[in-house]
């Protein structure tokens, strides 16, 4: 599934890269040619789809799990570290040192397990979104072949676009009806 994320990933900065290509090109070129554009805001559309609500319900359940487990343990430093504060004027200067390396090092457990923790929720949100990714690439294909787009480019690499140039909704709209690529 990770190999499926990575080559939509890649995919779509290929498409994006070249999509900003093109927007960097002489305007006169596309309309000496006729070229035909249209925009997309893709990840917009991913997470308006009925599956990607769900996508999301299940990052957050997850996210939500994950939060009260750190919450948990950062409270107990917290308050681990205001007992080593409270205590410094009557502990001896090793075991001062002995309870702060304690405190460090499940310090650092805990930044550990949020980085960890960080990559689970991209990995998962990464296996959730790629398929619905697929099929949305898929669909703005067919529409594009059918109205005659000569690239349909994602909003966030055009830094202006006329409304009417958004196929945002038409396709959000033909993936939750069940449309195929």
């Amino acid at each position: 599934m990770k190999e499926n994320g990575e080559v939509s990933c890649r995919a779509c900065f290929a498409f994006l890269a070249f999509a900003l290509a093109l927007l960097l090109a002489p305007r006169e070129a596309a309309h000496a040619e006729g070229m035909s554009i249209a925009v997309v805001d893709l990840q917009g559309a991913v997470m308006q789809t009925e599956e990607g609500i769900r996508a999301q319900a299940q990052l957050k359940k997850l996210l939500d799990k994950r939060q009260v487990t750190l919450d948990s343990k950062q409270t107990e430093l917290a308050r681990m570290r205001g007992d080593i504060e409270r205590q410094a004027r009557f502990l001896s200067r090793e075991a001062l040192t002995r309870r702060m390396e304690i405190w460090q090092k499940e310090m650092l457990t805990l930044q550990t397990v949020f980085v960890d923790y960080n990559k689970e929720l991209e990995k998962k949100q990464g296996e959730l979104t790629a398929p619905i990714l697929t099929r949305m690439i898929a669909l703005i294909s067919k529409l594009a072949a059918k109205n005659g787009y000569d690239i349909v480019v994602d909003k966030r690499a055009a830094p202006f676009s006329r409304p009417e140039l958004d196929l945002t909704d038409r396709i959000v709209a033909m993936y939750n009806a069940g449309e195929s690529g």
